[in-house]
Order: structure tokens, then sequence, then C-alpha cells
């Protein structure tokens, strides 16, 4: 295992902070060792006190590390002080022989609380960040470094070139510096921006509907060491780390009463489902077409899929290429379930996955009133939506109807129900759309609603 090292504070909730650095260079593959620089009484309602480890025993911390372990790559995170950012200038500056530095200004707690002294900015300023191979700060923390507001995209632009020109690395000792100044905190989409010296880069992202973010910069961080550990160039790291992020925040988990923390395991999760999807779906399909199942397919023909855990695109939907068409009696496919195989299903199953996560699997069945007044009769909760209430810029937009459509069904029901049902539109054949937890129970719905069991 690579080994890296963190030097930051601990978060007594588990959330950030190195607790948060050590999960993220496990799951990565990476040995993590730990400085801690301070010890915090924090939950997911807030940081409600702070007690800075003296600077002379976070020197002993760092230099028995390095004696031993040889950390590959190194971040820094919470520093609380001037006297603990001097002593890890000094130490770091004296020995890095070469090991890559990633600097995590960690200044403000997500609750709003200081987490770095008034007094220690400058400090780390002109003394640590020099030192950066990359540097990694968020828009509130940038504007207090460069004394002004950052309102737009524009604005991160011209931030993160000063902060590489003007305001950190003129002394820099570091080859190449680069900072990646993170977009999370403007409104819309996150774009982060990779600036060197000579060139900016923006890093899109995806908006993930949560509140439960704590410990996203740290994540973000920790994730870009270790892919610096392992040799990838700067923008390749940070490109895999924000992905890496998005994954974390998708799979955040409510803990607490306040903010929740982002979950990293969750990348593992989807990793260790990827198989137990495909059987789950290859099951289904034996029980589907043990029945003579023909009057359930659509002109349109027929699907249906699995999404793993902590789906978050098309590609983590596993369902059947080329559809399930109707021969004979009964059905028959082209081979066996892929993922990405169908943008059908997936959207299906992703909205109703953004209501409730546990709702993985999806299919869609010719349009049958006998079929719903059967689903009435076994007590199926079912909601409709009507085409012709679909605004005109969905409608010309691609892929946006059965979004919206299965969206507009559930908030109305406030909740995934068993069916969601409409009766098309001109071009659009009516449809009844099966919901439910595993692709098994889909099908047994199903069945049932055809008379088959």
């Amino acid at each position: 295992m690579i080994p890296v090292l963190t030097i930051a504070g601990s978060d007594s909730g588990g959330g950030a902070g190195l607790q948060q650095d050590l999960k993220v260079f496990t799951i990565l593959g990476a040995y993590g060792s730990s400085v801690v620089t301070a010890l915090t009484a924090q939950n997911t309602q807030g940081v409600h006190g702070v007690y800075p480890v003296e600077s002379g025993f976070v020197r002993s911390q760092i230099e028995v590390v390095l004696d031993d372990i040889k950390p590959v790559a190194i971040k820094t995170g919470m520093l609380a002080d001037a006297s603990v950012v001097e002593v890890v200038a000094d130490v770091l500056g004296r020995r890095r022989e070469g090991t890559r530095l990633v600097v995590d200004p960690v200044m403000v707690a997500k609750g709003g609380q200081p987490l770095l002294a008034e007094n220690a900015v400058e400090v780390l300023k002109t003394k640590l960040l020099p030192l950066a191979n990359v540097f990694t700060p968020n828009i509130p923390e940038a504007e207090a470094l460069l004394g002004r507001r950052i309102h737009g995209l524009e604005d991160m632009k011209r931030a993160a070139a000063d902060l590489i020109k003007q305001a950190i690395y003129p002394l820099s000792n570091s080859p190449s510096p680069c900072v990646i100044l993170k977009g999370g905190h403007l409104p819309g989409d996150p774009i982060d921006i990779l600036a060197s010296e000579d060139d900016l880069m923006e890093l899109p992202g995806i908006r993930i509907p949560t509140r439960n973010t704590h410990g996203t910069g740290c994540t973000f961080s920790a994730a870009l060491t270790v892919f610096l550990a392992k040799g990838l160039c700067m923008a390749d790291a940070a490109k895999k780390a924000k992905d890496f992020t998005e994954q974390a925040i998708r799979g955040a988990v409510s803990i607490g009463r306040g903010i929740g923390p982002t979950n990293p395991w969750s990348v593992i999760e989807n990793e260790i489902a990827r198989y137990p999807v495909i059987e789950a779906l290859e099951a289904a399909w034996k029980r589907l077409s043990s029945f003579p199942s023909r009057p359930m397919v659509p002109e349109v023909q027929m699907n249906f899929g699995y999404a793993l855990p902590w789906a978050g695109s098309v590609q983590d939907v596993a369902a059947f290429p080329g559809r399930i068409v109707g021969l004979e009696n009964g059905v028959a496919r082209i081979r066996g379930p892929a993922y990405g195989a169908s943008s059908h299903v997936a959207r299906t199953i992703l909205t109703a996955m953004g209501h409730d996560r546990g709702y993985r699997s999806a299919m869609n069945i010719r349009y049958d009133l006998d079929y719903l007044k059967r689903a009435q009769d076994l007590g199926y909760s079912m909601a409709e939506f009507s085409r012709k209430d679909e605004p005109e810029e969905i409608r010309l937009k691609e892929g946006s109807t059965l979004i919206w459509g299965v969206k507009r069904a559930i908030d109305g029901a406030g909740m995934v129900p068993d069916i969601i049902h409409d009766t098309g539109a001109v071009g659009k054949e009516p449809m009844i759309r099966v919901f439910g937890h595993d692709p098994t129970e889909v099908v047994d719905k199903a069945l049932r609603l055809a008379g088959f069991s």
C-alpha cells in the first residue's frame, strides 16, 4: 500500500478532519498515517469547542512519521493556530524530499465556526502555501485570502489566477504549483477551477440534492492526495477526486440531527454490488420467461432494470440490451443484462431513487385497464400523469418527458407507488410502469397484474 499522511484536526463526530481523511485513504487503497493538530468537540450540528494541540507535540508527530513511514504524499487540513502552521511549514520545508503536498486551508466549519486563528492566515500564505504542489480553497476561503467577493465563474477564474500569481506563489519552491478553487458555494452545478501558472481548466460537476455535505472538502483533498501519490498528473487526479467526492455526497448518510457527512464507503458499496445486481436481474428474467407473458409486452417492447445502491447515471443501471420482445406465447431477449443498456428504464429508476433510494428496480408493461383494476384489488399504490400537462420546454428536451412524468406522479403521491401509468399521447403509447426494491419483486408484481400468480 502507498503510504500517505494527513496533518489535520480531529472531528469527534467522525464526518470530517483526520477521521474522514483516513476513511478515504483506506477506501482508495492507501496506508494512512495521521498527525493531530487540534481536538474538536463536534457533531452534525456544529463545532462546540476547539482545543489546539501544543505545537511542539505536533512537530514530534510529524518527525516520527517521516523518520519511519516516509509518506509519498501529505495533505494538511485544520491547523488551528499560527504556531502549528509555523511548525508544519518548518518541518515539511526541511524534510519533504519530493513528497507531494496538498494544502486544504480549513478556515471555517460548515456551520460557520472559525477553525483557523486570524493571526495564522498570513503565516499560512507566506510559509506553508509556497511549499504546496496544490492548494484547494473553497469560495469563502479564497475570498478571505484575496479580500474580495467571488460572484460567479468568471470571478472564480480571476481569483484562481490571482491566487497563483499574486497572493500565494511568488516565493513558491514547489514545481508547477496549482490551485483548485472549488465552486460548490455558488448556485447551480458546481464548477471547480484548476489553475497553474500557465493554464486554467474547468472541472464541471453535478449538484447532488442533499443537505448532508459535511466533510466534502476533506473528502476531496484526501482523494486528491491518494491519486497524486499513485502518480497521476494534477488534472487527472483532480478529475478523479471530484468524481469520488460526488459519489461520496450522493451516498451521504443522515446521521444525527444536523448536516450529515459524506459517505466514501458508498463508492465501495457500488463496486461490491455490480455482480449481484446482474445476478438478481438474471433470476428475475428466469421467473418472467417461465410464464406465457406475451400479453404483458407493449408495442414498444418491454424492459426492466436494477440500479446500483448509489446510482447516479444511466451507466449505473443494468437492463437488457435491445429490450425484451414477445415471442410466441412468451418473451425473448437478445442477451443478458448489462450496465447502461436502457436509458428509458434507467431514467425511470433514477427518478424514483431521487425520492426514495430503496426503489432500485422498475419495468414497463402494456397498458391495460384490467391490469389497473387488478392492481386496485391487490391493494397496490398507484399514481398517474397526463402528457397533456407536459410543459413545452420539457417536451422539446430529448429524454425529459419520462423524468418529468414519473417525478410528477411521485410528487403527487408523496411516495414512490407500486404503479405509475399514463394514457399516452399522439405518437406515445399508453404505459404502465411497475416499481419495486429489486427485480424479482417487480416481476412478481407485474405477473400478478397479468393474472399469472
